[in-house]
């Protein structure tokens, strides 16, 4: 007996019930649909890439946690490379949280950026997707390719913008030194966790790399 009663017995169902089926994206996404579907495949992705790592994640894998066809997972995102770095953006918003730090400008945006940067990693809605993305840089070389064009993109250009008119060049060498002493630190504090800097409190490791990030920021570099 056919699934839908209601269907005449002249027109019969398909094996799936069409109105059972999520319409296809690709062949007419409605506005709520394609952000309710992006959604939801990004939040299994972020989950997957925190548990299971770079490397075990695939995309028939985040598309069967999600329940939408697998064909689109590549339609919003293109690859699993591009796939991983929208989930490591979207908890945070990058721009904002920097623009924030620098919100009174270059001169003060060292302590600032560090209470910002740290917070980021300490909060368990944001947190285990940056560590899942430094150890799966670590051992697998798309993970490392795409946290290269994240920090990149969305780390360094806006610390570098955040410095005004200054050389380019000069920005772009501030930025990295002082992004050097932000990414050591929460290696060491919540990738590795060596002590003491695992058990430092958020006030201290603000108060203890603050000067250093605001020395590389607006400071005399020397050569």
């Amino acid at each position: 007996m056919p699934r839908t009663p209601s269907t005449p017995a002249s027109r019969p169902a398909g094996p799936a019930g069409p109105a059972r089926r999520a319409p296809k994206a690709t062949s007419r996404p409605g506005p709520r649909g394609d952000v309710d579907t992006r959604e939801l495949i990004l939040t299994e992705a972020r989950k997957s890439f925190s548990e299971n790592g770079y490397a075990a994640t695939s995309l028939r894998g985040i598309a069967r946690s999600a329940g939408v066809d697998v064909a689109l997972v590549p339609y919003y995102f293109g690859n699993k490379r591009d796939l991983f770095v929208a989930a490591v953006e979207m908890p945070v918003k990058p721009a904002e949280a920097i623009a924030h730090a620098f919100a009174e400008g270059p001169e003060v945006a060292g302590a600032r950026l560090v209470d910002t940067f740290v917070g980021i990693w300490e909060d368990p809605a944001t947190g285990p997707a940056f560590v899942a993305m430094f150890r799966s840089a670590m051992t697998h070389d798309d993970a490392r390719q795409a946290l290269a064009e994240f920090a990149s993109k969305e780390i360094l250009g806006l610390y570098a913008r955040g410095l005004g008119d200054i050389d380019p060049e000069e920005a772009r060498l501030r930025a990295g030194l002082a992004a050097s002493q932000l990414v050591g630190m929460v290696m060491l504090r919540h990738v590795m966790r060596i002590e003491p800097h695992a058990s430092l409190t958020h006030e201290q490791v603000v108060a203890l790399l603050g000067p250093t990030v605001q020395h590389y920021l607006t400071g005399d570099l020397g050569a």
